[in-house]
């Protein structure tokens, strides 16, 4: 059997990237071969994200330019995985679209015998089952180096949140047992991993054997060499308080929440069927100020949603005041096939409406984050050291327990060592400081 080489792109979230991770595993069990380029692939395979109208088009144009390669190599495949593949099937697949596979984000098992099929005659291959059952706790994903890695507990999502495409293209909630997750972050520690990130579209869905989240968090802190816990992204509307405490009580849990509010309209986030209202959100955020000291919150808002009117995206800006956001993703609404939204509501706020509140949105941010991170000035902080800083080669990035980025000026620490660093100025989104004496920081294991 002859083992082709495959070259894989990744777009879009978290949950890609780990999906991506498990594709090398399951391909290289087949005796395929990863290549770092593509001129070198006997197949190219583009691991897809459906959110945004951007995502779309980034891998059209991408598959557009893998075009001349097709001249080159008659025989290359190309393939289209993840949500795009489960929401754009019929377009992916037309005549001269320039791919010759999709599979789904439950369908990677399959991967490997769509790929010698569509070689052999010649067609083209789908593989878009959804499955109520598959979460890969039986793969072994192949890691990035990196001091993070990323561990998805669940898979799916039951919300039907109405701009969300999500639960079409990834199926409903499923979740891993506490065992597996326990097993995978032992395994991450022994290749020297000191912080893993917990993946769900809806983490505080997690059950499994009666277990609940923070009952996944709490094991997850006990495993050695695992100095820090983060998770990504709850869901407002069933916020177990249980994880507030356990959040509180962990020095290795972080103190840092993810907490998409998307509008602050009542009427707007009626439409977004997001089931909470701007009072119970704000209530939220007061008991979780309350409950867990110095607590680093960030959320994600929508403008522009379809009906969105001048009085409702006030609503959102005052909110966006009240709450005052250490950092926040804000985006315009782009409509999405086949959503609550696309079949129920026009999309009738003009672009240049959108944009402009994004730009209002934006400056208010980044004003809020700046005074947020003026708090940290003269303050001395565990970083977590990733790496060289994009800007220069001759300063360090980390990331303080709050997931504020830290720059420094390069010294001996290593990525994954804990440095303690006197914050002297801020911006937005980064603190800046130098390394300081004085704070015992997590020993690197041997």
């Amino acid at each position: 059997m002859i083992a082709l080489r495959v070259y894989l792109e990744t777009y879009g979230c978290q949950m890609n990237e780990y999906d991506s991770e498990l594709v090398r595993t399951i391909l290289r069990q087949d005796s395929f071969t990863i290549t770092e380029r593509a001129e070198n692939a006997d197949v190219v395979l583009l691991n897809t994200c459906a959110v945004r109208e951007h995502a779309y088009d980034k891998i059209y144009g991408r598959i557009g330019t893998l075009a001349p390669l097709r001249i080159q190599q008659p025989d290359l495949v190309v393939g289209v995985l993840g949500c795009m593949a489960q929401n754009l099937k019929d377009d992916l697949l037309r005549p001269h679209s320039g791919v010759d596979l999709i599979a789904g984000p439950d369908s990677y098992k399959r991967l490997p015998a769509l790929i010698r099929q569509v070689r052999e005659r010649g067609s083209t291959g789908m593989e878009i089952d959804l499955s109520e059952y598959e979460t890969y706790a039986d793969i072994v994903p192949e890691r990035v180096p990196g001091v993070n890695a990323w561990i998805a507990v669940m898979r799916g999502c039951d919300n039907f949140c109405s701009f969300c495409v999500v639960p079409y293209t990834r199926g409903r909630e499923r979740s891993r047992t506490v065992a597996s997750v326990v097993e995978e972050t032992r395994q991450l520690a022994d290749l020297g991993y000191r912080q893993v990130t917990l993946l769900g579209q809806n983490v505080n869905s997690y059950a499994s054997e009666g277990a609940d989240f923070a009952d996944l968090l709490v094991a997850i802190v006990e495993v050695p060499g695992i100095e820090r816990v983060r998770f990504t992204s709850p869901h407002p509307k069933d916020f177990p308080r249980r994880l507030l405490h356990a959040l509180a009580g962990h020095r290795k849990l972080c103190k840092h929440i993810h907490l998409p509010v998307q509008s602050g309209s009542d009427r707007v986030l009626e439409r977004m069927r997001r089931t909470y209202s701007r009072d119970e959100y704000l209530d939220l955020v007061t008991e979780i100020r309350s409950t867990i000291s110095e607590v680093s919150l960030s959320t994600d808002v929508i403008v522009g949603f379809p009906g969105e009117t001048e009085s409702d995206f006030l609503a959102t800006v005052e909110l966006m005041e009240e709450v005052q956001f250490d950092s926040a993703f804000l985006f315009k609404y782009s409509e999405r096939r086949g959503t609550i939204a696309e079949r129920k509501y026009a999309d009738d706020v003009p672009d240049a409406v959108k944009s402009a509140r994004l730009v209002q949105l934006n400056a208010l941010q980044k004003a809020a984050a700046t005074r947020r991170n003026q708090a940290w000035v003269g303050r001395t902080l565990p970083v977590l050291v990733e790496g060289p800083s994009r800007r220069s080669q001759d300063d360090c990035f980390g990331r303080a327990d709050g997931n504020q980025g830290v720059v420094f000026p390069k010294s001996t620490a290593r990525p994954g060592d804990f440095v303690p660093v006197t914050i002297t100025a801020v911006s937005a989104h980064t603190l800046l400081g130098h390394e300081a004496a004085g704070i015992s920081a997590p020993a690197r294991s041997a």
